[in-house]
């Protein structure tokens, strides 16, 4: 299956995929870091926001929330569940907007899509171009450094098209940029199993990497990766929040 297909082939099954996912714990801790970090504005930009279940939570919350992903597929169920929205079909490595945002997001370790560390140069880049002044950056990120090739999360799910086991897990081979994200899916419709299997490369980096790509921008902080509490970064930790306040 080529690169980034299953993604388009299974738009259809992305939220059953992603349905262990507390997207309202995340906003809500995002919009809490706005208040302690941020401007304190409302304007909210989501990269790669896929189907726009965070932008719903925002929206929810009072902010002018919108999103941008290079799957249409995507965005058009995007715009089915946030219709006061606006989405475009944009690289997060390269957007622009004609009005700067207060908070830019990016969820489910989707910065790695960035695929190199060039590019990932580019979206902070392009991001800082957008805030506003104060404005913050949050997103999550996992160290190269600190993968385990062996640990993979599952879970299932049943729905009206069928039963679903999803799986993922990240791979690194040790060296270079590139990690990947390794996906796995079975779908089971009465005594008829489809298995799809998928890998999605990835841009490596160590937190202190990103962290230097970061500086010259944004004041960073880097937290616990948990949306209940704000603690510092452990030193054993291999997955983490970053919030970077515009310079």
């Amino acid at each position: 299956m080529p690169v980034n297909a299953l993604y388009t082939d299974l738009s259809d099954y992305y939220d059953l995929m992603c349905a262990d996912i507390d997207y309202r714990a995340q906003s809500d801790a995002v919009q809490r870091l706005q208040q302690l970090f941020g401007n304190g504005g409302l304007r909210h930009l989501d990269l790669a926001c896929g189907t726009g279940p965070h932008v719903r939570h925002f929206l929810d919350a009072g902010f002018q929330s919108g999103g941008l992903d290079i799957n249409q597929p995507m965005l058009d169920k995007a715009a089915i569940r946030c219709p006061e929205a606006q989405f475009a079909v944009q690289d997060m490595c390269t957007f622009s907007s004609d009005e700067p945002f207060d908070l830019i997001t990016c969820f489910l370790y989707s910065l790695h899509y960035s695929a190199t560390r060039a590019r990932l140069a580019d979206c902070i880049a392009s991001v800082h171009r957008a805030l506003q002044p104060g404005g913050l950056f949050c997103f999550n990120a996992v160290d190269r450094t600190r993968i385990d090739n062996r640990l993979f999360a599952s879970h299932t799910v049943q729905s009206d098209a069928g039963h679903f086991t999803f799986s993922s897990g990240w791979h690194y081979s040790g060296e270079g940029e590139r990690q990947a994200l390794r996906l796995r899916i079975e779908k089971t419709e009465g005594d008829k199993t489809l298995t799809w299997h998928d890998e999605h490369p990835m841009v490596a980096v160590s937190f202190a990497e990103l962290e230097a790509l970061l500086e010259p921008h944004f004041e960073v902080h880097v937290l616990e990766h948990d949306y209940q509490r704000i603690l510092p970064l452990g030193d054993e930790a291999g997955n983490a929040l970053f919030v970077c306040v515009k310079r």
